[in-house]
């Protein structure tokens, strides 16, 4: 049986047609839902009403293609709005879709079964507007934590003022201050993937390509700061570069690089399986 999961993110909506335990395609629409949201905890009418629109037409979609059920999930962008309640009943009532709104501490759950499955091992997912850390040992979680700070939310505060995000980085991982994520990572989300696109210098994105690419500590720092100097119009033209997050990969790689050194992790691989998976699993779907 076809079953469709539809992750509603704070910087794009994304697709997962799966069946039998395998992904049979993803696919993406850039929505920004967390647009502005650094500034105040309040979705606009215009980030709720495209992302709506976007869910509605990946739902055709997955029905077209022969998907029974779908399910729908939101993450940092809707927890954390004042107004996420309003934007569920908006998706409700534009396509008859309910929203399940994940926790921080869910939501690193996802990325680790996606990821993992039920192997050990940390798991770092730099969101739109969430970051999450998961670690797994002996087959127990032994720790997962959510830092409200992401891409989209640090381009909202800092633009590609690299002092600033330095600064606002800093406090904000503060909060891991003590941990331990030592061991084998992993990293998954549009960050991740797009910086392990743009080491490949891939043409188009490829998901085989990019499970498993190798990063060092080192290569996302300098990676951070060589986009750092330049414009997002300049970004765009990166061979292996999502056009519609050029603006925010900057703040994204040097988040990304920062928690690196923060919790001792020299080097991860890239998993394009991720929380999208690590729903259908722990669903059971």
């Amino acid at each position: 049986m076809k079953s469709a999961v539809i992750d509603i993110g704070s910087n794009s909506v994304r697709l997962m047609l799966w069946a039998d335990g395998t992904t049979l395609y993803k696919r993406l629409s850039t929505t920004r839902l967390a647009e502005g949201i650094a500034d105040k905890p309040v979705l606009s009418a215009r980030a709720m009403e495209r992302t709506a629109q976007a869910i509605a037409r990946f739902r055709a979609q997955a029905e077209a293609d022969g998907a029974e059920k779908i399910y729908a999930f939101a993450t940092a962008a809707v927890r954390s709005a004042h107004n996420g309640g309003e934007f569920c009943a908006l998706v409700k009532n534009t396509c008859g879709l309910e929203t399940d709104v994940v926790s921080g501490e869910e939501e690193a759950l996802l990325g680790t079964y996606g990821a993992l499955g039920e192997g050990d091992g940390t798991v770092v997912d730099v969101g739109g507007a969430s970051t999450e850390l998961c670690r797994r040992v002996n087959g127990e979680t032994e720790r997962a934590v959510s830092l409200n700070i992401g891409a989209v939310r640090l381009y909202d505060m800092c633009g590609d003022d690299g002092a600033l995000l330095a600064a606002v980085i800093e406090d904000k991982l503060s909060a891991l201050d003590g941990l331990d994520f030592s061991g084998k990572a992993v990293a998954v989300g549009g960050t991740a993937t797009t910086l392990a696109s743009v080491k490949l210098g891939l043409a188009e994105y490829d998901a085989a390509a990019v499970q498993g690419c190798p990063f060092t500590a080192k290569e996302a720092g300098l990676l951070a700061a060589g986009l750092l100097s330049l414009s997002a119009e300049a970004r765009k033209k990166i061979k292996g570069m999502d056009e519609n997050r050029a603006d925010i990969i900057a703040g994204g790689a040097l988040l990304l690089a920062s928690v690196m050194k923060k919790c001792n992790i020299p080097a991860l691989t890239v998993s394009d399986r991720d929380n999208l998976e690590g729903y259908a699993l722990l669903k059971g779907i």
